[in-house]
């Protein structure tokens, strides 16, 4: 591997942990081009480049972001030297304003569990992600993040890799649905993050797991 490739290696890498530890939290409603952590702050990779969504679109751009992007605004006009205004006649009453529909902010989640040392999908967990993607039908999607994990037995790196691979398998299967791929982002974290007793066999159970959120907005 050479030194471009190494340093491209660690790029993604180092993005993927900021995307785990700024994305899972919500997208901002105001601001759907960017990622932003809990603080509400832009997500950026190591360079400092801001993260962008996978439907950013140039119209999204914004000045902390992408300046080069934001459209320049015209130095305005001198102001004519206007004549003396005619009386107006008395307005008309303004009608009434029409309700704007307001846009709610959605989360949901859900987990899919798997055999030990497995990356294949179960009954149990294809049910529970079609019933996510049924609920999806209502509400405009913004991002789903789905996070795999692993019980304590091998190694950390074989571990790494087996969490990876079942957010994949997620992955895969709401892709089969009907979800866009672009919309889904995956994310490993090996075994560092269990939710129960590793020593016990019905703890490593509960461990092997990949953690799906769904975000999105609906009217109201």
């Amino acid at each position: 591997m050479n030194k471009m490739t190494k340093q491209f290696a660690l790029v993604l890498s180092s993005a993927a942990l900021v995307l785990g530890m700024g994305v899972t939290s919500a997208f901002a409603q105001d601001n759907t081009g960017y990622a932003v952590a809990t603080d509400k702050s832009v997500v950026k990779d190591p360079f400092g480049l801001c993260w962008r969504t996978g439907y950013w679109t140039p119209a999204m751009a914004t000045m902390e972001c992408d300046p080069d992007l934001v459209p320049k605004k015209a130095a305005p006009a001198p102001a004519p030297v206007a004549a003396p205004p005619a009386p107006a006649p008395a307005p008309a009453p303004a009608p009434k304003p029409a309700p704007t529909p307001v846009k709610e902010k959605v989360t949901m989640a859900a987990d899919a569990h798997f055999d030990f040392d497995k990356a294949v999908l179960k009954p149990d967990g294809k049910a529970k992600l079609d019933d996510l993607v049924g609920k999806l039908k209502a509400v405009n999607l913004e991002v789903v993040i789905a996070i795999g994990h692993t019980d304590s037995i091998g190694s950390k790196a074989y571990n790494q890799k087996l969490s990876m691979r079942r957010a994949s398998a997620v992955k895969a299967y709401l892709v089969s649905k009907g979800i866009e791929a672009n919309r889904i982002y995956t994310e490993g974290k090996g075994e560092t993050q269990p939710v129960a007793d590793n020593k016990t066999k019905e703890g490593r159970a509960k461990n092997r797991r990949v953690e799906i959120e769904v975000v999105g907005t609906r009217q109201r």
